[in-house]
């Protein structure tokens, strides 16, 4: 399989870390996914791919032509700029109006009105005017439309970074259909496990070095637990080690104070000539000093061995945090909504009829536009509804957006604490950011500063540790801009929670692995 992109000795750096170094792979006719935690390059790497930005040091070869999904196009561009031929359908205009120049009839392309139709067909769009703006097309019409030129340009090599966040489900099949029916290569960085358990290999970014594993997403999780049990072991081994270099340094400086207590005792009685004494005193000095360079050395080689072992574990193994019992009733009524009628904009959505009671799990699902954040907002009293009645829990339902908005950017972690629950003492502010494993000096770091997983535990900290614990959690697409790790996290706290959930999200995976008792469909 002759290589569209290969990458020797590539290392990337920001100005105050290592990214990822020493990455070398070629990549074919094949889909890789890439995947690593938030802040371990992975779009720097995609951009490197795509000739975007230069490595740090190693070489990048391309032997055909790359394509990268555009997720940022300007709201005032037509739908033929967003396809980028908007050129090529003005030369042909001309020419048809008998306005055309030789150069116009040199480059026209007559087969461009058909593949743009065939492409738009495909990613479900297929009356879709071409002088139609942006900005009044959702998210996941975008991306299509994104897909859409992709298909038109017909790269060897596809590169696609996060292409299903903010996506609904139709929007999700239509990058899974882009890379199953694509005949060259594609790369793509995601966090989406449903997405990729379509590829043939996934590539990992870590502090200690890239990894390639053959398969899909249950295949890459299989060697990763396996890597994870084994470096457990390594350091419980080594930490054994270094526990018996101690005892061994211990014993050899116990037993040579106990010779030289006898040596002393010894010289003191007098009955040996000084000569004699001195030479038996300098042959235990030269004894005792090599067994503890030999003991000393052993520790050395011990303490290093565990902290090799301890980064290897630090990189492998997950966060993981109890979240604190809400205390709700089996039969409390937590949210009633009845024929609710709310404004987004200049549209009325609705109406809906919601009732939550004890600890039920739901899931709210829709297609793009269909008005999920706005029933979730109407929910937490966010929003007033223009029709209908809402009877809440009073005091006892917070939410969550995808932005963690509730948390100020610019304080740290503790001072959000003690800002959100002001009757909170600094040692229970201090006590709050632990149990969310941000321990000591890590309370005091700035949320702008944050990881996404990390901006995600402070809004958990922040939202579940008042005095009055919350009977209903909302979430709003919580896993977009979350690496897998996080996810995780996220999943196994979510899972163990007694209290009741009202989340959206189109992420299946997820949806699945936390576990929700009915789905309200919009």
């Amino acid at each position: 399989m002759s290589a569209f992109l290969t990458l020797d000795s590539v290392s990337a750096r920001t100005a105050d870390q290592t990214l990822f170094h020493d990455l070398t792979c070629a990549i074919g006719a094949e889909r890789v996914g890439v995947v690593g935690r938030n802040g371990a390059g992975k779009s720097t790497l995609l951009r490197i791919a795509a000739g975007l930005a230069e490595p740090s040091s190693g070489t990048v070869r391309r032997a055909g032509t790359v394509g990268i999904l555009q997720q940022d196009m300007p709201g005032e561009w037509s739908v033929s700029e967003a396809l980028g031929v908007a050129n090529r359908l003005e030369t042909l205009e001309r020419i048809l109006a008998g306005n055309g120049t030789a150069n116009d009839f040199d480059t026209a392309d007559w087969t461009l009105e058909s593949r743009i139709g065939a492409a738009l067909l495909q990613v479900g769009l297929p009356d879709l005017p071409l002088d139609r703006r942006l900005r009044t097309l959702s998210g996941g019409e975008r991306m299509r439309v994104g897909i859409a030129r992709l298909v038109i340009e017909a790269p060897d090599l596809l590169l696609l970074d996060e292409p299903t966040n903010n996506l609904d489900v139709a929007g999700r099949a239509a990058i899974r259909g882009l890379m199953r029916d694509w005949s060259g290569g594609v790369v793509v960085a995601s966090h989406d496990r449903e997405l990729l358990e379509d590829v043939d290999r996934i590539l990992e970014l870590t502090t200690i070095g890239a990894r390639s594993f053959g398969g899909g997403w249950s295949a890459f999780v299989a060697a990763r637990d396996k890597d994870r049990r084994r470096a457990s072991a390594e350091l419980e081994r080594a930490d054994a080690s270094v526990r018996k270099a101690r005892q061994a340094a211990q014993a050899q400086r116990e037993a040579k104070e106990r010779r030289d207590r006898a040596g002393r005792a010894f010289a003191s009685k007098g009955s040996e000539p000084k000569l004699l004494l001195d030479a038996r005193a300098e042959r235990a000095e030269n004894s005792g000093g090599r067994a503890q360079a030999i003991n000393d050395r052993r520790l050395g080689e011990a303490l290093t061995e565990a902290e090799e072992a301890r980064a290897r574990v630090e990189v492998l193994t997950p966060l993981t945090i109890a979240l604190p019992p809400s205390g709700l009733p089996s039969a409390a009524s937590v949210l009633s909504m009845d024929g609710v009628v709310a404004k987004a904009g200049d549209r009325l959505l609705g109406p809906w009829n919601l009732r939550i009671n004890g600890p039920e799990r739901v899931a709210l699902k829709g297609p793009n536009g269909s008005g999920k954040t706005t029933l979730l907002r109407v929910a937490a009293g966010l929003l007033t509804p223009v029709a209908g009645t809402v009877h809440r829990a009073k005091g006892r339902i917070v939410i969550l957006d995808q932005h963690v908005s509730l948390l100020h950017p610019d304080k740290s972690i503790l001072d959000n604490i003690r800002r959100l629950h002001p009757d909170t003492s600094d040692e229970e502010a201090y006590a709050i950011c632990a149990r969310f494993a941000f321990r000591n000096r890590d309370a005091n770091q700035v949320v702008r500063t944050l990881s996404g997983g990390e901006r995600l535990r402070a809004g958990l900290a922040a939202m579940l540790s008042g005095s009055t614990p919350p009977w209903l959690v909302i979430l709003d697409e919580p896993t977009n801009h979350l690496d897998i790790d996080s996810v995780e996290f996220l999943e196994n706290a979510l899972r163990d929670f007694d209290g009741a959930l009202l989340v959206v999200s189109h992420d299946q995976s997820f949806v699945e692995r936390v576990g929700f008792d009915r789905v309200y469909e919009l």
